[in-house]
């Protein structure tokens, strides 16, 4: 069973960085594509960036384009978020994932079968 454990979450003043961490387990996770969603109050979730495991082709979102970067490491499969350049806008429980029948980095969160529990980030103008 795949076990999704998100880390890294915080209070930020506008303009900071932050790195979320995914530590993944009890999968295939050469197989999968992963990404993280995130989900304000009264908002939908939404798709952040996605990246397929096998060969590292990233995704990304247009409003954090040029500022956030996901990234894996097989050694210990986990995943990353770097998030450069924080707006107050981007605050929002941040959630890992996993597309465990997948080969395109969907964008559509019904697509992702595991999640993770989330990561609160909060950024303060």
């Amino acid at each position: 069973q795949v076990q999704l454990v998100e880390s890294g979450g915080g209070l930020v003043q506008a303009g900071g960085s932050l790195r979320l961490s995914c530590a993944a387990s009890g999968g295939t996770f050469s197989r999968y594509v992963m990404a993280w969603f995130r989900q304000a109050p009264g908002k939908e979730r939404e798709f952040v960036a996605g990246i397929r495991w096998t060969d590292g082709r990233t995704n990304y979102a247009d409003s954090v384009k040029g500022r956030f970067t996901i990234s894996r490491n097989n050694a210990n499969t986990a995943v990353y978020l770097q998030m450069n350049s924080l707006k107050p806008e981007d605050t929002a429980v941040y959630f890992c994932a996993a597309y465990t029948t997948g080969y395109y980095t969907s964008t559509t969160p019904y697509d992702y079968d595991s999640w993770g529990q989330g990561t609160q980030v909060t950024v303060s103008s």
